[in-house]
């Protein structure tokens, strides 16, 4: 496992068994990616989980809602991008921003009710949505 911010992790598994595996633990499980926009990718981590309506798919709603995230049956969390090497291509400033919120997110839910756990899986096969 490498890890390209201190609360991602990257895993040398596909989206569907990293999801798999997590649903085996009893986590609510997300898979969004691929995605060449950052505000498609933050579109698509609102639907994922669920997002309230006010969420305005920008940097700041996404940290709020993540380290928010009462909507959801306590247990841990886990979002799974799948592809995010599309979006690091097409919009490495866009990339690096999302990377900091997710990384400061898991942070700080890290201790909470609702652990958040963000994986880059490094190979192919997905399915998007939440369980």
């Amino acid at each position: 496992m490498t890890t390209p911010g201190n609360g991602l992790v990257r895993v040398a598994m596909t989206a569907n068994a990293i999801a798999a595996e997590a649903k085996l633990r009893g986590a609510i499980v997300a898979v969004v990616g691929p995605a060449e926009r950052r505000v498609e990718l933050l579109t698509q981590i609102g639907k994922a989980l669920r997002f309230p309506g006010y969420y305005g798919r920008n940097l700041d709603a996404l940290e709020e809602c993540l380290t928010d995230l009462s909507w959801l049956p306590e247990g841990e969390v886990v979002l799974v991008w799948d592809g995010d090497e599309v979006l690091r291509r097409a919009d490495p400033a866009g990339y690096a921003a999302v990377v900091e919120v997710l990384t400061a997110a898991t942070e700080e839910m890290s201790r909470g009710p609702r652990p958040l756990h963000v994986v880059l899986p490094t190979a192919s096969g997905s399915s998007t949505g939440t369980t």
